[in-house]
């Protein structure tokens, strides 16, 4: 058996113009997240700017398949999501819920709908510190939680 049969080597070809290209690429890369960085040029921002209402409010699950809008300081009962309706509202308040189950945190602690000065709303959960801004699903959406603030303010 000779040498070259023994030992299989393959070599392996990479053209120049691939490797400069994907240099290129990396080089790119680094150098639009460097400008963004540094100047704030085609980043989002979700800056707040200051809190002009805010509304703490509960929610709990009722037998019925409902949920109840519960103000947390009298424990009034202020309002109801009815059951098959609103879905948004809905799927924002069990995406909030199952995130407190993750954290073995109760239904306890009230949830703060905002209305920040830049027109924005979001629902903020203090106890995860997690907060999700409602103006990109639309001004329909928008509409139920500002609805929701509408009740937590009529205790």
């Amino acid at each position: 058996m000779s040498q070259a049969e023994g030992h299989a080597e393959a070599e392996i070809f990479i053209p120049k113009g691939a490797l400069r290209a994907a240099f290129a690429l990396v080089a790119f890369a680094l150098l639009a997240a460097s400008v963004g960085r540094l100047t704030g040029m085609g980043t989002v921002r979700t800056d707040h700017v200051a809190a002009v209402q805010s509304v703490a409010l509960r929610f709990e699950d009722r037998a019925d398949g409902g949920i109840s809008v519960v103000a947390p300081d009298s424990g009034k009962v202020v309002g109801v999501v009815e059951v098959g309706g609103d879905g948004f509202l809905r799927t924002v308040l069990r995406s909030m819920a199952f995130d407190r189950r993750r954290h073995a945190i109760g239904s306890g602690p009230a949830f703060t709908i905002n209305r920040w000065s830049d027109g924005h709303l979001t629902l903020d959960d203090p106890a995860t510190g997690r907060r999700i801004d409602l103006a990109p699903y639309g001004v329909d959406n928008m509409r139920r939680f500002t609805g929701l603030m509408a009740m937590g303010e009529q205790r």
